[in-house]
């Protein structure tokens, strides 16, 4: 049935500036205080990371990234994690398997346990990053004190706040927040504009990004040569890297429910964990050092010199490093599959550089990147936006976004790394 012109041309409601307005305060308040959050976590994690593996094996006189040392200290972070799971109020949180990027707001009296259980995780060395349990503490801080201190203000938005702000921190830019907060209005009726829905989150976000600048100067850059003009070469590689890094990373998501009920079978976070990081020492010792942590640093250093490793050493990187987030999301460390996903998809990339060095290793990198988040992640516009900003090459946009299509064909309708309260995956 046509539409009639009038229909077409019904102006959309908007939402006036009175009502907005007073939205922009809490936003900046938000803003700061999850940033702080945020950076007091990683700051006390880097501290804690430098004494456990510079400082301590120096005085021991042993290697601090010898296979010894990994072993050792992988198992006994999976110690230090059980007990505080074990022992914390509420026992730090939900299985972390169970969660996405995020969820409902938790009680606070869970935060404490969490927040040590994520400061322990980062700063030993298993495959997780900050993530998911720092967008839940400041998600459950925010609703908590929100509602207390301006119980005018709906809880969705509190929720819609702290979310956004912790993105913004995260990535040190509110356009991941813009982004993941319009895919998550899709579908949902909202009142006005889109933009009038995105203002106070994207306010949150702004605020959040900026005090994360001015305080830590983060960068996502991997200062990775330029592509200077895509020709059919770039396209043809950008679409295969990224539809096979998708199936990497759905056989990691096929596997995830089977590596979380074997780590289950142990039932108790005081073998679970420590199970899951002996694991862990084991691949960090078959995968080198490189493989440990969240995995940005050491990102950074495969790309300054992106030839520096044979083709069989970034495969190894690989493999390993996707069976390490598999098995650290599966035995209870309190982490989110982000950033060690970024690791994979770029050591990926870079393998594919090195088996044919006419793939640019920033197509390489980018691509990897973006089929190994859709699968991970589901989410299009956060993988599509995580590998373009790794590179900063504007002309690698548009390969990005055509390569995400046969990418998306093979990850959509199937399970998702995130799992029920069942241990049934998430479809």
């Amino acid at each position: 049935m046509p539409v009639s012109t009038d229909e077409q041309a019904a102006p959309q409601e908007t939402t006036p500036a009175r009502t907005l307005l007073p939205l922009v305060a809490p936003a900046l308040v938000v803003g700061v205080a999850c940033s702080l959050l945020f950076l007091g976590v990683s700051e006390l994690a880097e501290k804690l990371q430098h004494v456990l593996w510079n400082d301590l094996p120096d005085a021991l006189g042993i290697g601090g990234y010898s296979s010894l040392w990994m072993i050792v200290m992988l198992t006994a972070t999976g110690i230090l994690v059980g007990l505080v799971v074990w022992k914390a109020p509420g026992h730090a949180g939900p299985d972390p398997a169970t969660i996405g990027l995020a969820s409902a707001p938790l009680p606070p009296y869970l935060l404490p346990g969490l927040l040590v259980a994520t400061a322990l995780m980062l700063a030993g060395g298993p495959s997780l990053g900050p993530e998911n349990p720092i967008i839940a503490a400041n998600i459950a801080l925010v609703f908590w004190l929100g509602a207390k201190v301006l119980p005018v203000v709906p809880p969705a938005l509190w929720v819609s706040l702290a979310e956004a702000a912790t993105l913004g921190a995260l990535f040190g830019t509110p356009v991941a927040a813009a982004l993941v907060i319009s895919e998550a209005l899709a579908g949902r009726e909202i009142r006005g504009s889109l933009w009038d829905a995105l203002f106070a989150p994207l306010t949150a976000a702004a605020t959040g990004a900026m005090t994360t600048a001015l305080v830590a100067h983060p960068t996502f850059d991997l200062g990775l040569p330029s592509v200077p003009r895509p020709d059919g070469g770039d396209l043809l590689a950008s679409v295969v890297i990224a539809s096979v890094a998708a199936v990497l990373g759905m056989a990691a998501v096929y596997a995830f429910p089977h590596t979380h009920a074997a780590f289950g079978r142990l039932k108790h976070p005081m073998l679970m964990l420590p199970a899951g990081g002996l694991v862990l020492g084991l691949l960090g010792a078959l995968g080198g050092h490189l493989t440990l942590f969240k995995g940005l640093d050491e990102v950074a250093e495969l790309a300054r010199d992106p030839d520096g490793w044979s083709a069989g050493q970034f495969a190894l990187m690989t493999v390993v490093k996707l069976a390490a987030l598999l098995v650290a999301a599966s035995c209870g460390f309190r982490g989110g599959r982000i950033f060690p996903a970024v690791f994979v998809g770029s050591a990926f990339g870079l393998l594919a550089h090195a088996l044919v060095p006419a793939v640019h290793p920033a197509v390489g990198v980018a691509a990897g990147v973006l089929g190994i988040l859709l699968a991970i992640t589901r989410q299009g516009w956060i993988s599509l936006f995580t590998a373009a900003v790794l590179v900063s090459s504007p002309a690698i946009i548009a390969l990005l976004c055509i390569a995400s299509l046969p990418a998306w064909l093979l990850v959509t309708g199937r399970p998702q790394m995130q799992l029920r309260d069942d241990g049934t995956s998430v479809r």
